[in-house]
């Protein structure tokens, strides 16, 4: 199947953001008053083709976007290589292992859907499973409606502090892994958007 035909689970961007009420541009945590009003949103889902999502901005497809950690000093970095699906991310690093949501069918609990689809994601790039990734917290939101992909996408940032000889690449082809101290995030480059906005507004650098 082409990943154009993908089922992903997607929210109408005037109920997402409140007709624009809640609307934000970067990355927003649990303690801003907008995160609870737009999470709460998510389960107001339908199921749409990810082809026919990607050229509609009134939609907002949902993205898990998991930094991955060593502790309290580095931080996975990776960078999207050619073989990658996503060609307007290619050549862009990341500090997010992100991917769409998709439907499950005998899962009617919205928060168990988006948790199942972020482990499924950790698994198949970083090879992550089971008790590596029991300690997966969320961070917030992050946004960008200043580019082409950021303008039809919202991820939903989580965090999960690994033991670094538990991650595997599994995508080669795709993707290029590499460990960073947190204080040399920012001089690394060039990022998306996405990853630049959380170093920027959750790292604070």
């Amino acid at each position: 199947m082409s990943k154009f035909d993908e089922q992903i689970l997607v929210v109408p961007r005037t109920r997402l953001f409140n007709s624009e009420e809640n609307a934000f541009n970067g990355f927003i945590g649990r303690d801003d008053a907008r995160y609870k009003s737009i999470v709460e949103t998510f389960s107001d889902y339908e199921v749409r083709r990810r082809g026919d999502m990607e050229e509609d901005p009134s939609y907002k497809q949902l993205v898990s976007y998991v930094i991955i950690s060593s502790g309290d000093d580095e931080t996975l970095v990776y960078e999207r290589l050619d073989g990658g699906g996503e060609k307007r991310l290619h050549g862009l690093l990341s500090i997010g292992v992100g991917g769409h949501m998709n439907d499950i069918e005998d899962v009617d609990d919205i928060d168990e859907k988006l948790s199942i689809n972020a482990k499924r994601e950790l698994e198949e790039e970083v090879g992550l499973a089971g008790d590596d990734i029991k300690n997966i917290e969320i961070m917030g939101l992050i946004n960008d409606d200043g580019n082409e992909v950021g303008r039809v996408h919202i991820g939903l940032v989580l965090k999960v502090s690994v033991e670094k000889d538990s991650v595997a690449n599994m995508e080669a082809d795709t993707l290029s892994l590499k460990w960073t101290g947190n204080e040399g995030l920012s001089g690394l480059s060039p990022y998306e958007s996405w990853s630049e906005l959380i170093i920027r507004d959750a790292y604070g650098r």
